[in-house]
């Protein structure tokens, strides 16, 4: 558990978690163990994602994959010990804030990333390797396989920092545009950055034949899309105060112009 989840990584979901707190005029320790918990569920995700059974990936965060280091079995346990963990971390480290906040937010982790959400993601994406795809269903893949788990990134950083449902609503839909933009900056990147600048193997989506933005649309139209999708998101942002807004908007430039 330790081996991956202390690997390093951007710590996206995370800040994301935090700053949304913030922007709503909550205290960002309330956030710390949701924020907590979703990099922990992230690297589950992760972990899993690599496994032979799956994406069968041997270099992840610049180090082996857990399956390489530890076995595959341990690699599924340890995975599934941070899931756990994650909601147990929630649960009981959360301090400041009312219990119904706290179920709220536990019951909106569960569905971001159960079978309405990164698995229903998961699902499709394996069932599609090799098929002919399109737009709306590669959006579907990704609007669940990634942007779901960011959106409960932002929407627990919201809920945890005392936020009116109209908030939570305007953020989730800044999530939600960040989490698709995050995966097509990640389609880009794959073909168009190496391995040690990615930290992970590079060009693996062509090698497994997945469909992605840049093979639908071509580079420059997939730098469009992601341009279009971050202005989308920042436009949700507009009527908060701005000088709170500023590290979700650094947040979303970060995701657009990253480099691994």
């Amino acid at each position: 558990m330790r081996y991956s989840l202390l690997a390093g990584g951007k710590r996206v979901r995370p800040m994301l978690c935090i700053a949304a707190c913030e922007l709503v005029g909550g205290d960002p320790l309330t956030a710390m163990p949701a924020a907590c918990a979703v990099e922990m569920i992230h690297t589950m995700s992760l972990m899993h994602d690599d496994l032979p059974c799956m994406d069968n990936d041997d270099f992840r965060r610049g180090k082996p994959t857990n399956h390489i280091v530890y076995g595959e079995d341990v690699a599924v346990l340890a995975g599934d010990a941070l899931l756990s963990f994650s909601f147990e971390h929630i649960a009981t480290a959360t301090e400041g804030v009312s219990s119904d906040r706290i179920l709220r937010a536990i019951g909106e982790l569960a569905k971001c990333i159960g079978s309405e959400g990164l698995v229903a993601g998961q699902v499709v994406d394996i069932c599609s390797e090799g098929a002919d795809v399109g737009l709306d269903h590669l959006e579907f893949i990704h609007l669940h396989k990634t942007a779901a788990l960011l959106e409960g990134s932002v929407v627990l950083g919201a809920i945890m920092g005392g936020g009116s449902d109209e908030e939570i609503e305007k953020l989730r839909k800044f999530a939600r545009s960040i989490g698709l933009l995050f995966q097509v900056v990640d389609d880009i990147l794959d073909v168009t950055k190496s391995s040690e600048e990615l930290g992970k193997t590079a060009g693996k989506d062509l090698v497994a034949d997945k469909t992605t933005y840049p093979k639908l649309l071509g580079i420059e139209k997939s730098r469009e899309f992601a341009e279009k999708l971050n202005k989308e998101a920042q436009e949700q942002l507009l009527e908060f105060d701005q000088l709170k807004a500023a590290p979700l908007i650094a947040l979303a430039n970060y995701i657009a112009y990253r480099e691994n």
